[in-house]
C-alpha cells in the first residue's frame, strides 16, 4: 500500500514528496510523461532541490516510489487497466496537490483544476469501495476566499458563494473543495490553503520563480503603490509542506480545513522593505497608496504589449497586484496548534531568496540525467 500523490514535479508538489519519502512512506507518482523513464527523468529535475546527489535520488526511487505515467485530465489517467486497477488496489490515502496556477486561462484552469480533481476523486472513490481509504487531502488555495479588503478570515468563513472570484484559478479551486465535499462521503478529508508560497526559510534556492520575478521587481522601485503597513501573508514552502505531510499521515487531525498561511503575524510592507534594504545596504522605498490606481493602469497596459520582457513583466504583475493589495491575511490557528510551531517570517529568508534568484538570473541550475545511469525504470 501506498499514498498516491499528484503534483509530484511541482513546486510544493515536490517538497510534499520529499517530505514523506523522508518519513518512510512509499508514495504512487502520477508524472506526466511518455513512458517510465521518461516520467523518471522529469522527477530527478523536479526533486534536484531535495536530493542534489544523483545515488540517494535514484535509492529512493527504486525502494519508496512506484511511478505512473499519465495525465491527471485523462480517464483513468491515460493508464491502461492493469495500471489503473494497481493503483486503486495500492492506495491507501491520497493527497491531491496537482493544478494549473495559470490565472489568465479559464479553458486551462477548468481543465487541470476541475476535470482534473475529478479524475482523481473518481480514483479515491474506487479505492474507498474496495478497500478503504484511509483519508483524502486536498491542496486549495485561500484564493477560494474571493475578493476581501481589510480582513482576517477563518477557515469556516472563507467560502461566500456570493463573493465576487479574482480569477478563474480561484474560481476553480473553490469548486474543487466543493466535488471533494459532495463526492467523498465515508472518507476523511483534509483542504489545505496555503496563502502567497514564496521561499524556503532554510535555504535560498528555489525552483518556482514567477512569483519571486513580481517580488524582485517591486523591490527594485524607489516608489511603490501599497501602503505601507497594510500586511501580505507570505508563507515558507517548507512549512506548508511539512504541514500537509505530518497532518495527512495523523491518525485523526483537529480539523478539516486548514489555512497554511502566516495569519495575523504577516508582515507589513513596510517591514519587509526596511528589511531587505538594511541587508542590501541600500535606501528603503516611499509608499505611495495614491499611485496604485495609475500603476495598475501601466501594468495593464504594459500586459497587452505581447511576449516581449516589457509585455511578460506585465502580464506576471496584472495576475499578481490584486493579491497584494488587498490587505487580508488567513488565520492560521488551526495549523500553528496542531503543528506546534509557526511559520518563519518571510523578513528572515527573504533576502537570500532575492539574491540567489537575481544570480542565476531565476533559473535554477539543473542537471541533466546521468549518461552513466542509464535506463533505470522500466
Amino acid at each position: 500500500m501506498s499514498i498516491f500523490l499528484t503534483g509530484s514535479t511541482g513546486y510544493i508538489g515536490s517538497y510534499v514528496a520529499a517530505r514523506l519519502l523522508d518519513a518512510g512512506e512509499r508514495i504512487s507518482v502520477l508524472v506526466r510523461a511518455g513512458d517510465r523513464q521518461k516520467a523518471a527523468e522529469r522527477l530527478w529535475q523536479a526533486w534536484q532541490l531535495h536530493f542534489p546527489d544523483f545515488a540517494p535520488f535514484s535509492e529512493r526511487l527504486r525502494s519508496q516510489v512506484e511511478i505512473f505515467p499519465g495525465d491527471v485530465t485523462f480517464p483513468h489517467f491515460g493508464l491502461d487497466d492493469a495500471d489503473y486497477g494497481r493503483l486503486v488496489t495500492t492506495a491507501e490515502s491520497v493527497i491531491h496537490v496537482a493544478a494549473t496556477l495559470n490565472r489568465r486561462s479559464e479553458k486551462s484552469c477548468m481543465n487541470v483544476n476541475l476535470r482534473g480533481t475529478l479524475e482523481v476523486i473518481q480514483l479515491a472513490r474506487r479505492a474507498r469501495d474496495l478497500h478503504g481509504l484511509r483519508r483524502f487531502s486536498h491542496v486549495s488555495t485561500v484564493a477560494v476566499a474571493g475578493q476581501r479588503s481589510h480582513e482576517v478570515v477563518t477557515e469556516d468563513a472563507s467560502i461566500d458563494w456570493a463573493r465576487r472570484d479574482y480569477d478563474p484559478y480561484a474560481r476553480t479551486k473553490k469548486f474543487s473543495e466543493h466535488m471533494v465535499r459532495e463526492l467523498l462521503d465515508g472518507v476523511p478529508i483534509a483542504i489545505f490553503r496555503p496563502s502567497i508560497v514564496l521561499g524556503d526559510s532554510r535555504r535560498p534556492e528555489t525552483t518556482q520563480f514567477d512569483m519571486v520575478r513580481a517580488f524582485a521587481f517591486l523591490a527594485g522601485l524607489p516608489v511603490l503603490p501599497f501602503r505601507p503597513e497594510d500586511k501580505t501573508d507570505i508563507v515558507p514552502v517548507d512549512y506548508v509542506a511539512d504541514a500537509i505531510a505530518t497532518l495527512h499521515r495523523k491518525e485523526r487531525t483537529d480539523h478539516d480545513i486548514y489555512h497554511l498561511s502566516s495569519g495575523t503575524d504577516s508582515e507589513t510592507y513596510r517591514n519587509i522593505t526596511r528589511s531587505l534594504a538594511q541587508a542590501a545596504g541600500t535606501s528603503a522605498p516611499f509608499f505611495v497608496p495614491s499611485l496604485e490606481g495609475p500603476f495598475g493602469a501601466l501594468v495593464n497596459l504594459a500586459a497587452a504589449l505581447g511576449r516581449n520582457p516589457v509585455g511578460r513583466g506585465g502580464a506576471l504583475l496584472k495576475v499578481f497586484f490584486p493579491y497584494l493589495t488587498w490587505d487580508t491575511v488567513f488565520d492560521n490557528s488551526r495549523v500553528v496548534a496542531e503543528m506546534g510551531r509557526r511559520p518563519a517570517p518571510f523578513t528572515s529568508y527573504c533576502y537570500g531568496l532575492l539574491r540567489f534568484s537575481r544570480q542565476h538570473q531565476f533559473r535554477y541550475p539543473y542537471r541533466e540525467w546521468p549518461r552513466e545511469a542509464g535506463v533505470l525504470v522500466t
